[in-house]
């Protein structure tokens, strides 16, 4: 019996033990620093803190990358509400210094190296070349207030950004500072040095510790792929066309429904990362609001349209680049906005002429239409038109609406063309249930 009870006991002190063993999170950071690891260092820290863990490393290979996308994780990194360490192993360069900078502990693998970290513009021929005293001084002041949060001496990472930093036996003046493993523990730019993961539990008395080692899930890798340079210009230009497309067209069709989706995901994703705010949604949909009322309700085109169409391009621009753009980073936004407008022109010109001629198209353009000579023994009013006949708009044709031809009101189509309504027509084509007409010359309709 008691041999029975000091089994049950074992058993029991062994769940205890089980229960009371600590978590630490493991969150690679390997390769460029992009917009798709934002979202997954945020969810390692917000994994880690209701987990309760005693730690979250983030083990760092990097030569840089994105500086919007590093401050994000440097945010996260500096509210986390547990203890946070970077492993340096066997570098961070560029952005990823000044996210191991963010962590509460740096630990740096023997040979490894930190530093090089100012902002950068592709030049001639694609050579990097330095990208000006004003991104160089934001860059600048968000390492030294990181440092200043963390404890660290400012000089030191301020020397890794500007070379105008003097740091008297350590860099001299014009040169970019890079500390090697030693370098940085003797500087106190790092906590200590640590071959591997166990090294650095044992330093935080963790040896034992449970390990949960993360990885970036469909959802970041798809935030990843959506705000890609190409692929976000590319959703942008299909949302806007669907758009325009349904626009011209009666109902809400297709078009619209793959516009919004496209244009969802193009915001939704940039949202996450931060690069998409009340301001850049408040820019594009006041300017499309001035856009809709210079197109239904103001004749012509005038300050309505210009001011929607500034306030769309400017929206649009600044959804594409996050807080700290660079010259660069300006360039790639005004590229990116541009191919989305040709997609836009392009695709839509190319939909709305080839619209009229697919039958799919047809029902698709024409589903909004009076249907009173469809009945089936009613007599057709399209019997009585035939190419050449002359006769007006009764409603607007974007490209598809309403005709007044030989006293009758038919289903008409333009092709591709605006025409509004009260226009004088010329029917080009009787088809089965519509006509396919073009704008007349006002002293034809006399």
């Amino acid at each position: 019996m008691l041999a029975l009870y000091a089994l049950l006991f074992g058993a029991f002190a062994h769940g205890q033990q089980e229960a009371a063993r600590p978590i630490v999170y493991v969150a690679p950071l390997r390769g460029e620093i992009d917009n798709g690891l934002a979202p997954y260092v945020q969810r390692a820290v917000r994994q880690a803190e209701q987990a309760g863990a005693a730690a979250l490393v983030l083990p760092i290979d990097t030569l840089g990358g994105r500086v919007d996308a590093a401050l994000v994780i440097r945010d996260a990194l500096l509210d986390a509400r547990i203890p946070t360490v970077a492993f340096v192993d066997p570098r961070a360069i560029s952005a990823g210094a000044l996210i191991a900078l963010a962590a509460e502990d740096i630990a740096m693998a023997p040979g490894a190296t930190i530093g090089a970290a100012a902002p950068v513009v592709a030049g001639p021929e694609g050579r990097a070349e330095p990208a000006g005293e004003k991104a160089t001084s934001f860059v600048r002041k968000e390492f030294r207030a990181t440092a200043e949060a963390r404890g660290r001496p400012t000089a030191i990472f301020e020397a890794m950004v500007d070379a105008d930093v003097e740091i008297p036996g350590v860099v001299a003046k014009g040169k970019l500072l890079t500390l090697t493993t030693e370098e940085a523990l003797a500087l106190g730019a790092a906590s200590y040095r640590a071959e591997t993961l166990d090294d650095i539990l044992a330093k935080r008395g963790l040896s034992g510790a449970e390990i949960r080692t993360l990885a970036p899930n469909w959802a970041e890798k798809l935030v990843r792929f959506s705000t890609s340079p190409l692929v976000s210009s590319l959703l942008l230009g299909f949302g806007l066309m669907g758009l325009f497309v349904e626009i011209r067209t009666p109902g809400f069709g297709a078009p619209g429904i793959a516009g919004l989706v496209c244009l969802a995901l193009f915001f939704w994703s940039h949202a996450i990362l931060a690069l998409v705010g009340w301001e850049e949604l408040a820019l594009v949909g006041g300017g499309i609001a001035l856009l809709l009322l210079e197109i239904f309700v103001i004749p012509g085109f005038g300050l309505a349209g210009v001011l929607g169409a500034a306030a769309v391009l400017a929206g649009l621009g600044m959804s594409f680049v996050g807080p700290g753009v660079t010259p660069a980073g300006a360039v790639h936004a005004a590229a990116g906005v541009s191919l989305a407008l040709v997609v836009t022109l392009v695709g839509a010109a190319l939909l709305l002429r080839l619209l009229p001629r697919l039958p799919f198209g047809r029902r698709l353009v024409l589903e909004s239409g009076p249907r009173e000579h469809a009945l089936p023994f009613a007599a057709s009013p399209l019997d009585a038109i035939l190419p050449g006949d002359l006769g007006k708009a009764a409603s607007p044709l974007r490209p598809s609406g309403i005709a007044e031809i030989t006293g009758a009101r038919v289903d008409a189509l333009s092709e591709g063309e605006y025409i509004p309504a009260g226009a004088p027509l010329e029917v080009l084509r009787v088809e089965r249930s519509y006509v396919v007409v073009r704008r007349a010359a006002e002293k034809e309709n006399g």
